[in-house]
């Protein structure tokens, strides 16, 4: 060890496959097409776990003098750290789920880049290209399993809750491992790690050893959400929108917590895949769950559902307040009615290939003031594009709070600008400040800044 952190080098931990020498060259080239740069981005993330920061630009400027490379053995390859968090190491030796997360990661990125490089006929316009590179990442992964039932929960909330938000988080992830059913999340801190938290101690009660936490994030936010220690299948995907479809094919039903802009991009997405025609007599299951004083954080979310979306888009998830046994058990029976479904239509347990996806929710999403400036937020179009549209206002203000590149597009040029008729805006606007008031929006302690403004478009 030294004084700016761990020099060291690690053999594969987890799933990696044999790596070609294009692909090893690719992850040392630091200039254009290479993936060094993503590669150690990444990796610092993973080296970072459990370190009490969500801004991803402070944290690779605190770690300058980090760096990684792969050193070709005759058996395989080994990775080389230089000034490597020493937060990573017990005695030296690097902590085994810290290792495993970093191969995840290493195994990820060169995959899927590889099969864009090889695959000439992919067309990411054509939504089954997408939907069948997403499939490809996570069977690579061993992520989809064959031989279990429907059981895998996915669990939304925010990185930024109180105490009392992350024990009733908790509390509920026990309540769901006691019912035999696993936790997926975002990998990260707050409601991220709760709910599989509980679940550990409920499956270990259970006797259950093959317990499943499964973490699913994306280059642009791991930084800041690094993967939590209980996590053991973690994902890369390679944008925000391939990583909520994700959530959406391997999961079988979804609870959200209390959470700011991130949480609620997730559930104008859900909700935009769900409002789809073809996916209207689909179960899934959609519980919004938090405590007693939470009550008014779903009912402002609730309201600004019906205020934009309109009164179907309600009809496609229940509140559930301050009861954790409750939303297990309806969750359970959510899931009895997942796999009726799929088994009477023939559809696989490990990954819904029925559900409809508009290309416009697969579609990257790049938050830059002149796409954020550009977004239609009016409610004369149809429901699923507004949806859409929310999404990407919601992903804007993601990167402006926490990703390292939006961070230093809103140093350069000031805020983001969202633009749009006063009465849709409105709810949209008192949304927002309700997640600034109640600190939903950076981890407690950090003075926010916002990333955005509201501008009515003038008559």
């Amino acid at each position: 060890m030294n004084k700016k952190g761990v020099n060291a080098r690690v053999s594969p931990e987890g799933s990696l496959e044999i790596l070609s020498r294009q692909e090893v060259n690719r992850l040392k080239d630091d200039g254009e097409g290479g993936l060094y740069r993503l590669f150690r981005q990444c990796a610092l993330a993973v080296l970072n776990s459990g370190q009490h920061s969500d801004d991803s630009k402070a944290i690779m400027e605190a770690h300058r003098d980090f760096h990684i490379r792969l050193v070709p053995q005759p058996r395989g390859l080994k990775v080389e750290l230089l000034h490597a968090p020493a937060a990573a190491f017990v005695d030296g030796t690097m902590i085994r789920g810290i290792r495993e997360h970093l191969f995840s990661v290493l195994r990820d990125i060169v995959y899927a880049q590889s099969i864009l490089d090889t695959r000439g006929d992919y067309d990411e316009t054509q939504p089954e290209a997408t939907t069948n590179l997403i499939f490809q990442i996570l069977r690579h992964a061993k992520l989809l399993e064959s031989n279990r039932q429907p059981d895998i929960v996915v669990c939304w909330g925010g990185h930024s809750i109180s105490r009392e938000e992350y024990r009733y988080s908790k509390e509920v992830g026990h309540q769901l491992g006691l019912r035999g059913l696993n936790i997926c999340t975002g990998c990260g801190p707050g409601a991220m790690k709760g709910p599989m938290k509980g679940a550990t101690i409920a499956h270990a009660k259970q006797r259950i050893e093959d317990g499943r936490y499964i973490g699913i994030t994306e280059p642009g936010i791991i930084a800041a959400e690094s993967p939590n220690p209980i996590v053991n299948e973690l994902v890369i995907m390679p944008d925000i929108e391939k990583r909520l479809e994700a959530f959406v094919r391997s999961g079988h039903g979804i609870v959200v917590f209390p959470g700011g802009a991130g949480t609620a991009e997730e559930i104008l997405y859900l909700l935009g895949v769900l409002l789809h025609p073809n996916n209207r007599d689909m179960p899934f299951p959609v519980i919004f769950t938090g405590l007693a004083e939470n009550a008014d954080y779903f009912a402002m979310i609730d309201a600004f559902i019906r205020d934009t979306l309109g009164e179907e888009a309600c009809s496609l998830y229940q509140i559930i307040i301050d009861d954790p046994t409750r939303v297990a058990r309806e969750m359970r029976e959510g899931m009895e009615a997942v796999q009726q479904y799929r088994r009477e239509h023939q559809d696989a347990y490990y990954f819904n290939w029925m559900l409809t996806i508009d290309p416009v929710f697969q579609r990257p999403f790049e938050p830059t003031h002149e796409t954020m400036a550009a977004l239609e937020l009016n409610q004369d179009q149809p429901v699923h594009l507004l949806a859409a549209n929310l999404r990407c206002a919601f992903s804007g203000i993601v990167a402006g709070n926490v990703k390292e590149q939006g961070i230093r597009q809103v140093e350069e040029k000031g805020p983001f600008q969202l633009t749009g008729d006063k009465t849709f805006l409105a709810p949209l606007e008192a949304l927002l400040n309700a997640f600034v008031a109640q600190n939903r929006m950076k981890l407690p302690g950090a003075k926010y800044e916002p990333c955005y403004e509201i501008i009515d478009k003038p008559a």
